[in-house]
């Protein structure tokens, strides 16, 4: 029995993960961590995520959180997730990451953090997602330059990080695929006159609103035919279940650093 911890356990995705662990098999929640002073330490974390009495409360202390478990969930924000990294390299238990927003110095810092123990991190949990990301990359490949690509993603209002890390996971791909440099040929902005686009740009637009899940587009716009490839999330299960898929995978696994590509076998 894999035992699971979970960091941020009374957000949103907290409370999704944590359902979706009293759903699976092999599995079991061992304790749950929110930050220090937070109002709701000390209660079930059950009866806080809908599901019923637990019998496990949440905690602020989190290396106690840490040495019961064999692996910690993290959905929260990349300097909260590099802390965590690095406690779960201190105990040497595994650690799933699901936080976007990290800077290239923020990852290389989690590259080298892991190299004690194995450690996802994934800017998206959910299978399709990741069904895309391997997609976009033929796509890419065969069309080569001569079609356009425009990424469009849209989220909720609370979403603090723009573009998502979906978003720029799947502008890298394409870049990658196409031998682009993504931080040189990504556009983010477009007003005034602006010129005739480049060739090489991708262009990256975000839209903020409401109670929007996760939705992405990517156009490879050629002339006289257009494809659109797109993923909707309707809800939050679908990442929760991912990343229990993956904290299931990454116990026991040579460490380093892996993503969901890793994990459902799509390298």
């Amino acid at each position: 029995m894999i035992k699971i911890a979970v960091c941020g356990a009374a957000g949103r995705m907290g409370q999704r993960i944590i359902n979706s662990i009293q759903e699976s098999e092999g599995v079991q929640l061992s304790g749950v961590l929110e930050r220090l002073a937070h109002p709701l330490v000390g209660q079930d974390v059950g009866l806080v995520a809908g599901c019923g009495p637990l019998g496990v409360k949440i905690s602020d202390n989190l290396n106690a959180v840490i040495a019961g478990c064999d692996v910690l969930i993290d959905f929260t924000a990349p300097k909260v997730s590099l802390k965590n990294l690095e406690a779960c390299g201190l105990q040497k238990k595994s650690i799933v990451i699901g936080s976007t927003g990290f800077t290239p110095e923020e990852r290389e810092l989690a590259v080298e953090l892991a190299r004690d123990i194995p450690a996802i991190l994934a800017p998206n949990m959910s299978v399709g997602v990741n069904v895309c990301f391997k997609v976009l990359k033929d796509i890419a490949a065969t069309l080569g330059d001569d079609f356009d690509v425009e990424i469009v993603e849209s989220h909720h209002r609370l979403k603090v990080d723009a573009p998502s890390g979906t978003a720029v996971r799947m502008g890298q791909v394409v870049a990658e695929a196409l031998g682009r440099d993504y931080d040189k040929v990504a556009n983010f902005h477009r007003e005034g006159i602006t010129g005739v686009r480049t060739k090489e740009e991708i262009g990256m637009q975000t839209i903020r609103g409401g109670d929007i899940v996760g939705e992405h587009t990517v156009y490879f716009i050629g002339m006289g035919e257009r494809i659109e490839l797109s993923h909707r999330a309707m809800t939050r299960d679908m990442f929760s279940r991912g990343a229990v898929r993956a904290a299931k995978w990454v116990v026991g696994k040579t460490p380093g650093l892996y993503d969901m590509q890793d994990v459902l076998g799509l390298r």
